[in-house]
């Protein structure tokens, strides 16, 4: 059961870090006269296993040192919201975050949102919903599509080559106040902040007191707790299913994607405000540097699916700002 506002879980948490690393004599690299910093700190959130992005971010931090001339390491956070704090307590300089863990660290940690990933050559994306039950919740023929990955199921209009949502909400409205629901993460967008105030205004449901609702701890884990009949539903971004196919190849088929919400902007990158603006705007060509090469692109295609980078687009932030804002009202 969900019982209170994340955000405010993310400023406290951030607030007492903070506090916290002040008495510890922790200090920001320095970089507001304009100095190098003698290191940054890279930090992440698992949308994958663990283990890999470990190895795969820290091939990503080794890039942009050779970009940037200092040494540039990499921590994996549980979540957003210690990724958050990690940032207003000056223990990481450059974040990766989902949308409205991107406008949080902005707002509750001062960040400054530089950068957005394109995927599938759009700035944006979708939560899919998915389900075992199409009986129940494919309201139209299911739909097959096949894909270098194998073949992967649809039904309600899902399996539409452009993706524009919302998509299959009339589905959404089966969905119970108990119903078994697999989100993804407290300060994930398409994990847990769209889906969740969908079930709000498309179903009437209290978003805290979804009492069958677990968060699975990352998007192939929520997929894979649908397949194996811990939740009836999941969550995750478009499309997740991809990322378990190597574990098992009939996913695709076995869970079938019902709904879609609204579209989101993509995931993006945060500098700390404690950065001169000369070494922010470093970082900032370093990772589009890093995008313009094979193997950039490879180790971004590891470590977050992303296929290029763009300058963030503050106003599509902002309508993500306004659905945390709105979360729950």
């Amino acid at each position: 059961m969900f019982t209170k506002r994340r955000a405010a879980a993310v400023t406290a948490a951030a607030t007492l870090a903070l506090a916290l690393a002040g008495c510890a004599g922790g200090d920001a690299p320095s970089g507001g006269d304009g100095d190098a910093p003698e290191e940054l700190v890279l930090g992440l959130v698992p949308s994958q296993d663990v283990d890999q992005l470990v190895v795969d971010a820290q091939e990503l931090g080794d890039l942009l040192s050779d970009e940037l001339g200092i040494p540039v390491t990499t921590n994996v956070s549980t979540d957003y919201a210690a990724l958050v704090t990690a940032m207003q307590a000056g223990q990481a300089q450059i974040g990766m975050f989902g949308p409205i863990a991107l406008v949080q660290a902005a707002d509750v940690a001062g960040a400054v949102p530089v950068l957005q990933s394109v995927r599938y050559g759009s700035d944006t994306y979708v939560t899919q919903w998915y389900t075992k039950d199409t009986e129940r919740f494919c309201l139209d023929e299911v739909v097959e599509k096949e894909t270098e990955d194998g073949v992967f199921t649809f039904c309600n209009g899902t399996d539409a080559d452009e993706v524009e949502g919302p998509k299959g909400e009339e589905a959404l409205e089966l969905i119970t106040q108990d119903e078994k629901i697999a989100f993804v993460d407290e300060g994930s967008a398409s994990g847990y902040y769209y889906p969740a105030t969908q079930l709000q205004e498309v179903a009437g449901l209290d978003p805290f007191a979804l009492t069958g609702a677990v968060f699975a701890g990352g998007h192939p884990n929520a997929v894979i707790a649908v397949d194996d009949g811990d939740a009836t539903v999941g969550v995750s971004f478009d499309d997740a299913r991809e990322e378990v196919v190597a574990e098992r190849p009939t996913i695709g088929q076995d869970v079938t994607v019902f709904a879609w919400s609204q579209n989101i902007p993509n995931d993006g990158i945060a500098v700390s405000a404690d950065l001169s603006e000369e070494w922010q705007q470093k970082i900032t060509d370093a990772f589009l540097a890093v995008a313009e090469t094979e193997e950039g692109l490879a180790v971004l295609d590891a470590v977050y699916n992303i296929e290029g980078l763009v300058p963030a687009d503050l106003e599509a932030l902002d309508a993500a700002r306004q659905v945390e804002a709105n979360f729950g009202e």
